[in-house]
């Protein structure tokens, strides 16, 4: 019973910071592809902050509530409904197809400073009854956001990580390497499965993690 209270008090706490990682991660892509042409996203009202327009039952609500509960609070990960972007109305779509893939992750590393600026805050104020609840939320923010930036950067399309190497990448070996697009989430599910992606992610984000606390002074 104890070990379900703290996994649904987890899941509460963090609810707030994935919802906010995941939507303007998500509206980040369409206003940086507006930035450079593509005005997609805008058009169907996707560069919003109203999480409403973003949130996926599977990827926002199912697939994140599953983790905490198989991982009893220790990993947590998640998608929105993709932003659409047509990269083919982009100025320059290889060379701009980087930036769009960056603000991604980009607009999660602001927020893990963010919500790390608000548990430098919280543990610096007298305590009393919201400074618990709010340094949990604060530590989940900036844990949620640096797996969601960490994860995203993975070299593999159609991950933000694999759109930024088609963009660096030769023309010829930029085709051959966007192939493996359909096969992304299989590959990806794989990886999870058999625990090799916690292997990867997992110590690049205890290093993000340790270099915050290190700069906030929250160690």
């Amino acid at each position: 019973m104890t070990d379900l209270h703290a996994i649904i008090e987890t899941i509460a706490l963090l609810a707030i910071p994935m919802v906010f990682a995941i939507t303007l991660h998500e509206a980040a892509h369409g206003y940086v592809a507006k930035h450079f042409g593509d005005y997609t996203a805008y058009q169907a009202g996707r560069i919003s902050l109203n999480p409403l327009n973003h949130i996926d039952l599977i990827g926002t609500i199912a697939v994140p509530v599953a983790m905490l509960v198989m991982t009893a609070g220790q990993f947590v990960f998640g998608w929105a409904k993709p932003v659409p972007v047509d990269f083919g109305r982009l100025r320059d779509p290889k060379r701009n197809m980087l930036w769009v893939a960056a603000a991604g992750p980009a607009a999660n590393l602001f927020m893990a400073l963010a919500w790390a600026l608000m548990l430098k805050f919280a543990l610096v104020l007298p305590a009393n009854y919201f400074s618990n609840p709010i340094q949990k939320m604060a530590d989940g923010g900036v844990s949620v956001n640096l797996v969601l930036m960490v994860l995203n950067l993975m070299p593999i399309p159609p991950l933000d990580g694999g759109r930024i190497a088609v963009s660096l990448l030769p023309n010829r070996l930029a085709y051959r390497f966007a192939m493996i697009e359909p096969y992304g989430l299989i590959i990806i599910v794989a990886l999870l499965a058999t625990q090799v992606l916690n292997r990867i992610v997992g110590p690049i984000v205890a290093a993000c993690g340790n270099l915050i606390s290190a700069v906030f002074g929250l160690s």
